[in-house]
């Protein structure tokens, strides 16, 4: 039911780390214009969704200065 394992000399599992195919793979494709085109778009996309949350985020983060203060309605008498 259970088989044993056969050991494996050392020398082969040594041999086997250091084994170079000698098959050289192909070439990689290049890639289309219309892949590059999409490819730059997202990543437009990806920046100015960036550059945008930055430019509405900071506004509400920054702190309110000295010059403009807050007015309620309770402090002007109303």
């Amino acid at each position: 039911m259970f088989r044993r394992r056969e050991s494996v000399p050392f020398s082969f599992v040594a041999e086997s780390e250091r084994f170079r195919s000698n098959i050289t793979p192909p070439p990689r494709e290049r890639a289309s214009v219309s892949q590059l085109a999409a490819r730059s778009l997202v990543g437009l996309t990806v920046v100015a969704g960036l550059v945008g949350s930055l430019v509405l985020g900071l506004p509400a983060l920054s702190p309110q200065s000295e010059t403009h203060p807050q007015q309620t309605e309770a402090s002007n008498g109303h």
